[in-house]
C-alpha cells in the first residue's frame, strides 16, 4: 500500500523522504553513511538509498566514498540550500534538532514530543502546530536545559514547552493520572530512550 503523504508536509511523498532531507539538510557540517541515516532516523536503510538517489539526482546533496560506504552531505552552496533547510526545519526539524541538543544534557533518563507535533507526525490530521511540548524525564540542570531549549527554538522557529519530572516522581505517577494518562494515549516521538513508549506512541517507527 502506497504511503500516505506527511501531514506536516503534503508536498512530500512520504515521512521518511522528510525524515531522510531533515537529517541531512539540518546537519550541513556533517557527512553520513547510509547506514547511519537509516539508525538515526529509524528507516530501512533501502528506504534511505533511494531518498538519497533522489537528493543526488536533484543536485541537492553531495555524494563520496569511503572504501564501500556512500557518504552524503548536504550541498549548502546550491541556491535552494537555505530555504529548504528552513523548510525542514520547520516541519520535519523537532526530531534531528532536540535529539542532537538533548543529547548534550547529562542526567535524562527520557525524553519524547508529545502534543500536536507529535500527533501531525503520526498522520493525524490538524492545523500546524504552533509550539513542541516536550517531555524530559530525569536529573538534568535545568539551566543547560532552558539553554539547549533556547537554541532549538532558534532552529525551529517555534516555542518549546519543556515538562520536567525526575524518574522515580513519573514512576510513581498513576496511570490514571490525568496528565500521564493523556500523554501516553496519545502519539509521542521518542527522543532520548524508549521505555516510556506506550500506547498511540509513534516512536522512530515506520
Amino acid at each position: 500500500m502506497k504511503e500516505a503523504s506527511p501531514v506536516l508536509l503534503p508536498l512530500l511523498r512520504s515521512r521518511a523522504q522528510g525524515d531522510v532531507c531533515a537529517w541531512i539538510m539540518l546537519h550541513p557540517d556533517e557527512s553520513f553513511s547510509l547506514r547511519e541515516i537509516a539508525d538515526a532516523i529509524g528507516v530501512s536503510s533501502p528506504t534511505v538509498m533511494r531518498e538519497v538517489d533522489r537528493l543526488e539526482d536533484a543536485g541537492l546533496i553531495t555524494v563520496s566514498r569511503s572504501g564501500n560506504q556512500r557518504l552524503v552531505r548536504a550541498d549548502t552552496s546550491t541556491i535552494v540550500y537555505r530555504p529548504l533547510a528552513e523548510l525542514m526545519a520547520v516541519t520535519f526539524g523537532p526530531l534531528p534538532v532536540l535529539r542532537d541538543v538533548l543529547a548534550e544534557v547529562a542526567g535524562i533518563t527520557r525524553a519524547f514530543i508529545y502534543g500536536s507535533w507529535a500527533a501531525r507526525y503520526a498522520q493525524q490530521p490538524g492545523a500546524v502546530p504552533g509550539d513542541i511540548d516536550l517531555l524530559v524525564v530525569g536529573n538534568p540542570d535545568r539551566h543547560q536545559l532552558d539553554e539547549v531549549a533556547d537554541t532549538a527554538q532558534r532552529t525551529l522557529r517555534r516555542e518549546i514547552n519543556i515538562r520536567r519530572v525526575t524518574a522515580p516522581a513519573w514512576d510513581a505517577m498513576p496511570a490514571d493520572d490525568p496528565f500521564k494518562s493523556t500523554v501516553m494515549s496519545r502519539p509521542i516521538v521518542d527522543l532520548v530512550g524508549s521505555d516510556l513508549v506506550g500506547s498511540g506512541s509513534v516512536g522512530c517507527e515506520r
